[in-house]
């Protein structure tokens, strides 16, 4: 049957066929597995070995897809390729980076082991916290505040290769990561569903306003031609009858006096539908107004989205984070006023994550609005959601930072992914701090 260490490839790892046929696994200089017989029982996700830090070889090849994918970036996996001196590993897509490296995860003496190096580099910070913990308790409780701060691909490699991790607490991270995947799809395809459903209906409204504003314009036309045709015939008819009325001819002078007063009537009824279609024409300007507005709120949720699912592939490790796309805040001060209280921790562990501290003010409720200045003075830059935060402090913030002179910014909503998007949008010489 072999040793302990040659299991049957679970569902995230490659099989023989595909490890055969693959253009690149050749260049690896690589000799095909066959899987192992099924065995009685599941075997063990951690070799039984003495108490020191396990290796990336010696985890259950189940773990190695989630390993590679969580814990490295493409962009290291492909300079750890490059330095094995695999050909046309520059021209290598993503798929097929994460499917060498975890075959090679399996290697010790065909590049494991500078996979280790790698991982245990990247994430010595978190390796080191984690080394402080002396059983599955302590383990668990450092694994959930690093699950609530996002600090995951350090967190995780740190629990699986802990010499006092069990099978159970290992099986507990996996199956956190895995669902973690799942949760931050669900949330981007909610957010793509709403963001198509605010573009068809701006597509609606705009091609409803394009006619109307047609028929306007139609309708300004018309009357301006009536107008002038009506101008015209008063003039001659005022013309007619003057001329009738030298010749002393009552009849006539009476019969201009009609035609004068039809005329009136018929130049009162062109006044009044000249104001109604400028009633309309208020009304249209007032919905082109709104779909402006939308324009900016799908605008808004296109640049939140992007925020959320570059920050999701920076922290389950699916791809680079390119600088401008990332909150850069060099340690700087972000005061945040109003919101939710539950989300401040979140907030928090946002703000630190992107190099920044967190000042929090609930706008009122419980913190005294008269401190307000004094936290706005300890900021670099004043944010606040405006569908969560009352008018008072609102007003009193902005106030205190035009007072100051310190750069504020409005969020749109209270929402992580509002919060995230305007930190990517910003760097410290664009806000002014």
């Amino acid at each position: 049957m072999g040793s302990p260490l040659e299991h049957r490839h679970g569902l995230y790892d490659v099989s023989p066929e595909l490890r055969r046929s693959h253009p690149l696994a050749d260049l690896l200089n690589l000799p095909s597995q066959t899987a192992a017989p099924i065995l009685a029982e599941p075997p063990a996700l951690k070799p039984k070995t003495p108490k020191r830090r396990v290796r990336v070889w010696e985890l259950n090849t189940n773990l190695h897809c989630s390993v590679i994918g969580t814990c490295l970036s493409h962009a290291e996996l492909r300079r750890i390729l490059a330095r094995l001196k695999i050909a046309g590993i520059e021209t290598a897509d993503e798929h097929e980076l994460h499917m060498l490296g975890v075959l090679l995860a399996n290697r010790p003496q065909e590049g494991g082991k500078m996979l280790q190096k790698a991982l245990d580099r990247r994430h010595d910070v978190a390796i080191n916290q984690f080394a402080k913990a002396r059983d599955d308790a302590g383990i668990g409780a450092l694994w959930q505040k690093a699950i609530a701060g996002g600090d995951i691909p350090g967190a995780y490699w740190a629990v699986l290769t802990h010499p006092e991790s069990s099978d159970k607490m290992v099986q507990k991270a996996f199956g956190d990561v895995h669902m973690l995947s799942h949760l931050m799809g669900a949330t981007n395809c909610a957010d793509l569903q709403r963001m198509r459903k605010l573009e068809d209906e701006l597509a609606v409204a705009t091609d409803k306003l394009d006619r109307q504003q047609r028929q306007l314009r139609d309708g300004f036309v018309e009357r301006d031609e009536k107008i002038s045709r009506l101008s015209v015939m008063l003039a001659e008819k005022v013309q007619s009858q003057v001329t009738a009325s030298l010749t002393g001819s009552e009849t006539e002078a009476s019969s201009l006096r009609d035609t004068i007063a039809e005329l009136n009537d018929r130049l009162a009824r062109e006044t009044a539908r000249r104001e109604r279609l400028d009633q309309r024409l208020a009304a249209l300007e007032e919905a082109d107004t709104v779909r402006r507005k939308a324009e900016a709120e799908r605008d808004a949720l296109r640049r939140e989205l992007e925020a959320v699912e570059h920050q999701m592939d920076a922290l389950i490790g699916l791809a680079d984070a390119e600088p401008a796309a990332t909150a850069r805040l060099d340690g700087a001060t972000i005061l945040y006023v109003g919101g939710r209280t539950g989300q401040v921790p979140r907030l928090r562990a946002l703000v630190e994550r992107a190099g920044g501290q967190l000042l929090h003010h609930d706008g009122g409720i419980e913190d005294a609005a008269a401190m307000l200045p004094g936290f706005v003075s300890r900021s670099d830059l004043t944010v606040f959601p405006v569908d969560c935060v009352s008018h008072n402090a609102m007003a009193q913030a902005k106030r205190a930072c035009q007072q100051l002179n310190k750069p504020f910014v409005p969020l749109r909503t209270s929402s992580l992914a509002c919060l995230l998007s305007a930190l990517s949008g910003m760097n410290r010489p664009a806000v002014g701090f």
